[in-house]
């Protein structure tokens, strides 16, 4: 029996350990012909508005947009925003690296449309008040 060192007993057991998860994680893993890893558009970090932060979104650590779940904040329902739309979001549209969906199509119509409305009563209003500002006048 030949007596070990404290060293060597330890990286035995670290050889051990590894493979034994080795043979674990190998038997849990399918086979190589069907994994196919799931893409989406890819970050072109150039085009992205500046955030002024020392760290990086996710998605520009990544290098590409994965599809993002998420709850429209008026009527409740799930809803998905795709990486193309990210994509658009951050890279053509200009927004913030830290913004997301809130609202899904229909409400950010619905939104849009009671936007516009009330911009439109409001000027009506300022209209008329200038108008009988004017008439006070003469």
């Amino acid at each position: 029996m030949k007596i070990k060192s404290g060293k060597q007993k330890r990286t035995e057991i670290k050889v051990k350990r590894k493979l034994k998860l080795a043979k674990i994680q190998s038997r849990d893993k399918p086979p190589a012909h069907q994994l196919r890893p799931v893409l989406g558009p890819p970050v072109n970090e150039a085009l992205l508005a500046p955030y002024n932060s020392y760290g990086v979104p996710d998605f520009v650590a990544r290098g590409f947009y994965v599809d993002m779940p998420f709850l429209c904040k008026d009527c409740g329902k799930d809803e998905l925003w795709t990486g193309t739309q990210q994509k658009w979001w951050y890279e053509v549209a200009k927004g913030s690296v830290y913004s997301g969906p809130l609202r899904c199509r229909a409400c950010r119509r619905k939104e849009q449309a009671r936007r516009d409305e009330a911009r439109r009563v409001h000027l009506e209003g300022l209209e008329r008040k200038a108008q009988r500002k004017r008439e006070g006048l003469k």
